[in-house]
């Protein structure tokens, strides 16, 4: 028996920046944009190919547990059919890579009276703004508060949604909560609106 050393990981310091941001309450999904070699492309689970500057690009789609595409079976919310539709401005936007978000609006959870579904992409520091320059329903959640971390602004951002509504949908009283990142740690902690932050199965009781 062999044993190793292993050494206890390194503490995220508690007081540097967070980002709070709407939780949006959707579907969770993602959008992947791979490059592909034009001799061999990978059929499964690309949706579709896009041909960039000369170069070769699959794009994909999942939900919060699964790969999905276009299909009355297969997909989620239609988000599949949207990617398809979109493909080649996704890849041009998007570039390479794992693109995460919440795929909400009409027809899904909470609907926010829309009578369009929207993608909102959780990593604001890169995508922020993207509404303004394509005609995609793609944008970044909303922020809602971005500097030290303290208790004071959560719950500032909690009343804001409180008092005001949705920031993403404005008009809508009853949106769900905030998402915290943090960014010595780069991880997300939520709080949510419903039944004082209580988890699903203690809100169905």
């Amino acid at each position: 028996m062999t044993i190793e050393f292993t050494a206890w990981p390194k503490t995220p310091r508690l007081m540097r920046n967070i980002t709070i941001t709407e939780k949006i309450d959707g579907t969770n999904a993602a959008i992947g944009i791979v490059k592909v070699d034009p001799e061999d492309p990978k059929e499964e689970p690309i949706i579709d190919h896009v041909n960039l500057d000369g170069e070769m690009f699959g794009i994909y789609a999942q939900s919060r547990t699964r790969l999905i595409k276009p299909g009355k079976s297969t997909d989620n919310y239609g988000f599949a059919v949207w990617v398809a539709t979109h493909a080649a401005e996704l890849v041009d936007l998007l570039g390479e890579g794992l693109h995460f978000g919440e795929w909400w609006g009409n027809g899904i959870q909470r609907n926010y009276g829309m009578t369009e579904k929207w993608f909102s992409l959780f990593n604001t520091d890169r995508y922020h703004g993207f509404e303004e320059r394509t005609g995609l329903n793609i944008t970044a959640v909303p922020v809602l508060y971005q500097g030290p971390n303290d208790t004071h602004s959560i719950e500032d951002a909690l009343n804001r949604l409180r008092t005001e509504g949705s920031v993403a949908a404005p008009g809508f009283m009853n949106p769900e909560g905030i998402c915290v990142y943090q960014s010595a740690s780069r991880t997300v902690s939520k709080v949510t609106l419903d039944k004082n932050d209580a988890g699903k199965w203690e809100s169905a009781a």
